[in-house]
């Protein structure tokens, strides 16, 4: 099979019939080999009897519906893991995302032997001040975070080489950064186009500002996790010996300080009345606690075990 084309929504009822159309004709001209797989992530609208409705009338169509709303991390897991297609391309169900990109996202993976290709809104049908001025903001910390020369880690209209989806891992809110999750697991062949972006048709956008307060932490997160994710007695140990070491010589010099002035017969008072003294201890005290905190990730680390990260209440399709 070609392509896998995986799309997560959330209450996308009224765009679904146009963009299932849409994408057919696309394959259909292309004469390519295809799947489609709708991943509902808890609607409460008629999405997922809209998805039966066309999955019931084109074997090439396949759903999976979640039992509650898990995020679009969730969703594209799910559908990562069941896509058979040699590229995966994720878009949004919202009618934002052009399906007539995908032939040449496809030979841009194909022939040109990419592992990633990022689609690049460059212009943009979103309001300045919710939407494009903080996206270009979010941007530029993560490129300059992660090192990819990326413009819009953010859009969904993604292609990927197969290998490269079986072999990352997609969890909390990191649908955000998959390039920098693909990057960390070896695969550097990353690249972007600049997409076509149309303005919504239907319903409104899920995401409001505070999205971009979280994908800030989260860009703090895979930083972490990228660069100390297998090593974490790296920075803990690393600080909590640093720490302690210090807290060390404050004490040493305090004691020698104190016995000095008792051997030339100076007064001066007592340790336990010098501020030096509990400044010392705590920075001993909390050198020992980030030690320890890194000889636990690592334990932890070691005995960590998959837990479940969702509920799939129904499918449809040969999924």
């Amino acid at each position: 099979m070609q392509l896998s084309i995986v799309i997560p929504l959330l209450n996308e009822e009224e765009s679904l019939n146009e963009l299932y159309n849409w994408i057919a004709s696309v394959m259909r001209f292309n004469s390519f080999s295809y799947e489609i797989i709708f991943i509902d992530d808890g609607s409460t609208d008629n999405s997922w009897k809209t998805i039966k409705k066309i999955s019931a009338e084109d074997p090439f169509v396949k759903g999976i519906k979640f039992n509650r709303n898990y995020g679009k991390s969730q969703a594209l897991h799910v559908g990562f893991e069941k896509a058979e297609g040699d590229v995966i391309i994720t878009m949004d169900a919202d009618l934002q995302d052009n399906p007539e990109e995908i032939p040449e996202l496809y030979h841009l993976i194909i022939k040109d032997g990419y592992d990633l290709i990022s689609g690049w809104k460059k212009k943009r049908y979103d309001s300045v001040l919710s939407k494009n001025l903080p996206s270009k903001l979010f941007n530029a910390a993560a490129r300059k975070t992660s090192g990819l020369k990326l413009h819009d880690f953010n859009c969904g209209l993604k292609a990927y080489r197969k290998a490269v989806i079986k072999n990352i891992e997609v969890y909390g809110e990191m649908h955000r950064y998959i390039p920098v999750l693909a990057k960390n697991a070896g695969y550097f062949r990353i690249d972007e186009k600049v997409v076509q972006h149309q303005a919504r048709k239907y319903g409104k956008t899920k995401f409001g500002a505070e999205r971009f307060i979280y994908g800030f932490l989260d860009l703090i997160t895979i930083w972490f996790l990228s660069t100390f994710a297998r090593r974490p007695m790296h920075l803990f140990g690393a600080l909590g010996v640093l720490m302690f070491f210090f807290g060390f010589l404050f004490a040493i010099a305090i004691g020698a300080s104190k016995l000095f002035k008792l051997y030339k017969g100076v007064p001066s008072i007592l340790v336990t009345d010098n501020p030096w003294f509990y400044i010392s201890l705590t920075t001993m005290i909390l050198g020992t606690l980030l030690f320890l905190a890194g000889f636990l990730g690592e334990l932890i680390l070691r005995s960590s075990r998959e837990k479940e990260r969702y509920r799939i209440s129904e499918t449809t399709g040969e999924i």
